[in-house]
């Protein structure tokens, strides 16, 4: 943010010719200023992108459960406007069945559809997306209990720490090496490369498949190494498995379980110690008795931090759970 302030407000508090007071377009200002747009917009739909929009800012956000969605509706019927996205996760109403007495003379407007009954006296809930409280905390400040789109991310540089732990940094590089030539990668997001573990604890392909050619015999990952440019599509894991010249003592009943050796859910586990170490000392439920002591009234930005915590330990000890649950199957 502060980089943005440089590149777009500094020039105009330097124009002479706009008269700016600086001591009104500072750092802080602009902070302030973004934060409450970004805190008040939303995602229209893929044509208009983020925006304020009247009327929809005084809904509160629900998940799953929201009583309207707001949906775009236009009078013209090019191929750029029937490609438009649903506004707020609504469906798109097709412009034949809308009223043309409330659209006006506008060509542009959005419509707020009813999608969920709402008794008398109830409070009328709006949707800002398919949000985890980590995106919800990030963006409007927030969280909800039980959030079923809550993940936890764990970033590549800390799988590779935990490699270099237990093999040399020469064989991880050229391990890393071979996951990336056949096309696999994990999630991006400000130049950090990163892998999801979901709600329930199950933890992103793209991380199992890693961690298991770390694992592979040599004589394995050498044949890989070697025929590797036939490899032109992540899907095409079959190839792989064929590949792999260990006997398994059971058949996998998918690809994905497959990669679940004892090895990988061992490192799964292990992972998910050291990321859930990231949070201190105290454990998870201590994060528990904190947070059924906070007070919401008091404390909210206290409460919110801490029904992320618990949530993202929680789904750490579900990836635990997960990964020892398949590796006993192996056994």
């Amino acid at each position: 943010m502060c980089e943005d302030w440089k590149e777009c407000v500094v020039p105009l508090i330097q124009a002479t010719d706009l008269k700016l007071d600086p001591c009104n377009f500072g750092v802080d200002q602009y902070f302030s200023a973004k934060s409450l747009v970004a805190s008040r917009s939303f995602e229209i739909d893929g044509y208009h992108g983020f925006g304020m929009v009247p009327l929809a800012d005084l809904l509160n956000h629900k998940t799953g459960f929201e009583n309207v969605h707001f949906t775009f509706v236009s009078s013209s019927t090019s191929d750029d406007d029937s490609q438009h996205d649903d506004a707020f996760g609504g469906e798109r109403q097709s412009t034949s069945d809308v009223d043309p007495s409330s659209s006006g003379d506008d060509p542009a407007n959005l419509e707020m559809i009813v999608v969920r009954d709402v008794e008398a006296g109830d409070e009328v809930f709006n949707t800002y997306g398919s949000m985890g409280n980590a995106a919800l905390l990030h963006r409007y400040g927030f969280t909800e209990p039980d959030n079923l789109f809550d993940i936890v991310n764990i970033d590549l540089n800390l799988v590779l720490q935990w490699c270099t732990s237990s093999f040399s940094c020469r064989y991880t590089r050229a391990r890393l090496s071979l996951w990336r030539q056949l096309n696999y990668s994990g999630c991006t997001s400000q130049k950090t490369e990163y892998f999801e573990i979901t709600s329930d604890g199950e933890p992103q392909f793209e991380l199992i498949v890693l961690l298991y050619i770390m694992f592979l015999p040599e004589e394995a990952y050498q044949k890989l190494n070697y025929t590797m440019d036939h490899f032109r599509d992540t899907d095409d894991t079959t190839k792989i498995i064929m590949l792999n010249t260990s006997r398994r003592k059971r058949e996998p009943e998918n690809e994905k379980e497959f990669f679940l050796t004892g090895s990988v859910c061992g490192a799964l586990v292990a992972l998910a110690d050291i990321r859930d170490s990231l949070y201190g000392p105290d454990s998870l439920e201590d994060d528990f008795d904190r947070l059924k002591r906070c007070c919401y009234l008091k404390e909210r930005k206290l409460h919110h931090s801490l029904v992320l915590r618990v949530s993202e330990r929680t789904i750490l000890g579900r990836l635990r759970a997960y990964a020892s649950s398949r590796c006993k199957m192996e056994k």
